[in-house]
C-alpha cells in the first residue's frame, strides 16, 4: 500500500464516521418535527418486517407535526402500531388516509437529558476518530520499520494524520454544537 492510498483509506474511514455521527443526530428529537425521527420505525406489513420510510411519504406541513401518508391505506393501523411500540413516546392520529403525529414542545429537564445523550455520542465518535489515527499512525510506524519509508517521510505522514484528526473532530464538534443548539431552542 502506498502512502498516498494509506491516507486516501484512513480519511475515507474518518468520513464514514462523520456519516454515522450525522445519522445518530438526525434520530435524536428536538422540539421540530424531523422526518429522520421515524427513519429506526420498521412496520409488520403483511407479515413482513418493512422500514416505515418505505411504505409512505412523511412531510412536515408545520413546524411541530409530521404527516405520514402510506402508499397501502390498508397499512393506517400497522403504521399506528409500531409507532406506539417505538421509543418517540409519541401518539399517531388518523382520518383514514393519513397519520398524524403532533410533537409535543420538549420540557427543560428534558431537552438537559438529549444534551447529554448527544454529548456522550459525539465523544464516542471522536473516539472512533482517534481510533482510525492510532491505527494509521501504526501502520506508518510498521512501514518504516520495514524500510518502505524514510523516518522524515513517517514523520511527515504522521502529521498529514494529525491535520486529518483534527479536522473531522472539529467537525463533530461543529455538528454537536449545532445540534445542542437545535434542542435548546424552544
Amino acid at each position: 500500500m502506498t502512502t498516498n492510498e494509506l491516507l486516501k483509506e484512513g480519511e475515507s474511514r474518518m468520513q464514514g464516521v462523520i456519516a454515522a455521527t450525522k445519522k445518530s443526530f438526525a434520530v435524536v428529537r428536538t422540539g421540530r418535527a424531523n422526518p429522520a425521527l421515524l427513519d429506526r420505525i420498521v412496520v409488520s406489513y403483511y407479515g413482513t418486517p418493512t422500514p416505515l420510510t418505505q411504505m409512505a411519504g412523511i412531510s412536515t406541513p408545520e413546524p411541530r407535526l409530521l404527516v405520514i401518508s402510506p402508499w397501502d391505506k390498508n397499512s393506517i393501523r400497522d403504521i399506528e402500531r409500531a409507532i406506539l411500540a417505538s421509543d418517540l413516546g409519541l401518539t399517531p392520529t388518523n382520518d383514514g388516509s393519513v397519520i398524524r403525529l403532533a410533537i409535543p414542545p420538549l420540557t427543560e429537564e428534558r431537552r438537559r437529558e438529549l444534551v447529554k445523550v448527544v454529548r456522550k455520542d459525539a465523544e464516542e465518535h471522536r473516539v472512533a476518530i482517534r481510533n482510525i489515527r492510532r491505527d494509521l499512525n501504526d501502520t506508518i510506524k510498521k512501514m518504516e520499520k520495514n524500510g518502505e519509508v524514510s523516518e522524515d517521510e513517517a514523520r511527515r505522514l504522521q502529521d498529514e494524520v494529525q491535520e486529518l484528526t483534527n479536522k473531522y473532530i472539529s467537525e463533530i464538534d461543529n455538528l454537536l454544537a449545532q445540534k445542542e443548539k437545535e434542542i435548546m431552542e424552544v
